[in-house]
C-alpha cells in the first residue's frame, strides 16, 4: 500500500495495524535494527541513528503528528491575502516551510503567522507561529483552526508539533486536530 493511501486512510480514522511492520525496499534489514515488539524503538535515538547511517540522512526532528479535516467557508480570523513579497521568505517559519513543502502560502495577522503547503506524500500541511508578546490569548488556536479553512474541502490537513511545545500541542488539539502518531523528518546530508 502506498504512503499516500496510508496517510489518507489514517486521516479518515482507518489506521494501519499496530504491529511494528516495516514497508521498505529492504524491510528485513530495517526490521533487524529494531528490538522485536518494541513499538517505541522506531523513534528512539539508536534506531534513528542507525537508519540515518543506512540512508545517508540526518534526523531533523521528531514531532507529534496530527490531522484534521478541512472546514468549509472562510477562516474565523481575518487573514487578508497570502504573503507574496520576497522579504516574507526571511520569516523563519516561512523559510522552514519553503525548505520542506511545495505550494506554500502564508498569512500574517498581528502577533502571528499561519501557513499551508504540500508536504510528505503531497499531503496538505499547516504550521502556526505566534509572536512571544501575543501568546496566551488563544491566537495559536484560532490560527490552527484557520488552517482547516485554507485547504480544499474534502482534504485533510496535517500538522507536526514538537512534543515539548505544550502550547502548540494544546492549540492544535483545541482546533480539532487529532493526534495520529509521531513522525521523524529525515533530511539529506546537504539540507
Amino acid at each position: 500500500m502506498s504512503l499516500i493511501r496510508i496517510l489518507a486512510d489514517a486521516a479518515a480514522g482507518v489506521f494501519p495495524p499496530a504491529d511494528g511492520s516495516v514497508t521498505d525496499a529492504d524491510p528485513e534489514r530495517i526490521r533487524g535494527l529494531l528490538p522485536p515488539g518494541d513499538l517505541s524503538a522506531p523513534l528512539g535515538p539508536p534506531f534513528l541513528t542507525a537508519l540515518c547511517g543506512l540512508l545517508d540522512r540526518t534526523v531533523d526532528n521528531v514531532d507529534l503528528l496530527t490531522a484534521a479535516p478541512a472546514l468549509p467557508g472562510p477562516p474565523p480570523v481575518a487573514l487578508g491575502l497570502p504573503l507574496r513579497d520576497s522579504a516574507d521568505r526571511d520569516h523563519p517559519r516561512i523559510a522552514r516551510a519553503l525548505r520542506h513543502r511545495d505550494q506554500v502560502r502564508a498569512w500574517t495577522v498581528p502577533g502571528g503567522t499561519v501557513l499551508t503547503g504540500r508536504g510528505v506524500a503531497g499531503r496538505w500541511e499547516a504550521a502556526v507561529e505566534v509572536d512571544p508578546e501575543a501568546r496566551g490569548a488563544g491566537l495559536g488556536r484560532r490560527l490552527a483552526l484557520a488552517a482547516r479553512h485554507l485547504v480544499p474541502e474534502g482534504e485533510a490537513v496535517w500538522a507536526q508539533v514538537a512534543p515539548g511545545n505544550a502550547a502548540g500541542v494544546r492549540a492544535f488539539t483545541a482546533a480539532g486536530f487529532v493526534p495520529m502518531g509521531a513522525e521523524a523528518l529525515l533530511l539529506t546530508r546537504e539540507g
